[in-house]
């Protein structure tokens, strides 16, 4: 009778409630293990890309050596700037893009509570 009731609605709730958290515990895990890479992804890359344009620098320095080397110096300090500016416009452009965290949990708990809220 209407104590089984309550015992199958207490299931159910939990049965939501469990699922919920997995997807909390799902979200959270993707989100960790998308921050490692790009962590390890930009180390990298900042080492590569310093390396190389070290290497490019003294390859410019010594090629103008004899007749232009300070113009060749700021010329290629005002290059690094200016894309270092660039980079660094997209770099905040896409961390406000990135997506909410949490936000398939916050939808399936808003589902829930539209469905518990329109029954009678």
């Amino acid at each position: 009778g209407l104590l089984t009731s309550l015992q199958r609605l207490m299931a159910t709730l939990l049965e939501i409630l469990q699922t919920r958290v997995e997807i909390v515990a799902t979200e959270f895990e993707e989100e960790r293990v998308r921050l490692r890479e790009l962590v390890v992804f930009g180390i990298l890359t900042l080492f590569f890309v310093g390396v190389g344009l070290t290497l490019f620098t003294l390859f410019i320095v010594v090629l103008y050596w004899d007749s232009h080397r300070v113009a060749v110096l700021g010329g290629v300090a005002l290059l690094y700037l200016g894309l270092g500016g660039l980079t660094g416009i997209i770099l905040y452009r896409r961390l406000k893009s990135r997506p909410r965290l949490f936000a398939a949990t916050l939808s399936e708990l808003t589902k829930d509570r539209d469905q518990l809220s329109s029954r009678p």
